[in-house]
């Protein structure tokens, strides 16, 4: 906290940005303004509230700290970006963002709100270090529904590629170091893209689909068809890195693309060594590297999915219940400073001590259980409590005559 203390001029919304991250951290079943004003101790959520909406603070500028406080603690030779989207599912259509479009997490098109997010990924650990909202067309076109949503002026449609350059330019220049970039076929699949990276000589390890169109010296051939030709001798068996239930061992082979461009252009394959399916990536390096070197960097994708689940497990990053643009980018903000803490203080711990006899190394889930228990003394007496309880029953109460009485006026 001390690190982005400056961001606030005023005593009062540095304290309840403290306050806020400390209830991210905690092991609240629920986090949203009113279980965290409970937590913190406040009478009522609107002190939280304002800090979302009306507090002056610059969310980005947080971010930029943020970003120096992950990568000088995780700092590693072998870092990698790890680009990739995650999607909350939503009710109703005010809420900045929200569109029927397709969504991971949920595997199908759904009623969500999307964001583009940017990892920083090293042995040490990984976590997130910028995040972009990514606004449909339909949005972008329709100036009242974007300024009812507090969305600026300056803002316009990008796609997820689009947002995704942009924020590995911010990282790029901002002095981040890192050789690689790793994302799925909705990256690896924009050329914009993978232009911007080779003119930066950014390497990357980029998935694609089957169908994706490779130029070979024989000719243009699907990525699919290509991986036929190619001989027993040239697959070879590596470990993507360990999982939970050790090394994710596949079979690996590379293919070389044609390309009058700078730098070596190359399709990387990996077979499940069981069901023999097959997974496709498009590699870039300004020199050449070995096999080795692209499939670590292809393993290394996996852990943005890591990021999102402990982001959104431990530090509440989806359970946002805000509507407006500077809300948005102020709960994930906040909230991915409160997984990059566990995240920081795991590396730090596994660097410190070595792992004990008989026992796992200290995991996130762990560190945030003893910290909420061992750091944090929060006691508040049953009148706290009990005023609460009167409070989210007097609002209910007041929302339910307030439904009430719009049916009663439609049906009149």
């Amino acid at each position: 906290m001390g690190r982005i203390a400056g961001r606030f001029v005023r005593v009062e919304p540095r304290r309840r940005a403290r306050a806020f991250v400390l209830g991210l951290l905690s092991e609240l079943p629920r986090k949203n303004c009113w279980t965290l004003a409970e937590h913190a101790g406040d009478a009522t959520p609107y002190g939280l509230q304002h800090l979302l909406s009306r507090a002056k603070w610059d969310a980005d500028a947080v971010r930029d700290d943020i970003r120096g406080f992950v990568v000088g603690h995780l700092h590693h030779e072998d870092a990698v970006l790890v680009v990739d989207e995650t999607g909350d599912l939503k009710k109703g259509t005010g809420t900045v963002g929200v569109q029927r479009q397709y969504t991971g997490t949920a595997g199908r098109i759904e009623n969500s709100q999307v964001a583009v997010y940017l990892a920083y990924s090293t042995p040490l650990g990984h976590a997130a270090i910028d995040r972009e909202l990514y606004l449909p067309r339909v949005w972008t076109e329709d100036q009242g529904r974007c300024r009812a949503a507090g969305i600026p002026d300056t803002v316009t449609f990008a796609t997820k590629p689009a947002l995704a350059a942009r924020m590995i330019g911010r990282a790029l220049d901002a002095g981040v170091a890192a050789s690689w970039v790793a994302g799925d076929e909705v990256y690896g699949g924009n050329p914009h893209l993978r232009t911007e990276l080779e003119k930066r000589e950014i390497g990357y390890v980029l998935a694609v689909a089957c169908d994706h169109q490779i130029t070979t010296r024989a000719g243009r051939l699907r990525a699919d068809v290509l991986v036929k030709k190619l001989p027993k001798r040239a697959w070879q068996k590596l470990s993507a890195g360990a999982g939970a239930k050790g090394h994710r061992f596949y079979d690996w082979a590379l293919a070389d693309i044609a390309d009058d461009r700078p730098g070596h252009h190359q399709l990387l394959v990996r077979r499940n060594r069981r069901t023999r399916e097959l997974a496709f990536y498009r590699c870039y390096s300004a020199t050449r590297v070995p096999l080795s070197t692209l499939v670590r960097v292809a393993g290394r994708r996996w852990t943005v999915e890591e990021t999102f689940q402990s982001g959104k497990g431990l530090a509440g990053l989806d359970e946002h219940q805000v509507r407006r643009w500077t809300s948005w980018h102020r709960w994930v903000t906040l909230a991915m400073l409160a997984h990059a803490f566990l995240t920081v203080v795991r590396a730090d711990e596994h660097a410190r001590h070595p792992r004990p006899e008989g026992l796992i190394p200290l995991t996130c889930n762990e560190i945030q259980h003893l910290f909420t228990a061992l750091a944090v003394r929060l006691v508040h007496d049953p009148a706290h409590r009990l005023g609460w309880s009167q409070w989210r029953r007097r609002h209910q109460a007041r929302s339910q005559a307030s439904h009430y009485g719009r049916q009663a006026a439609t049906q009149t």
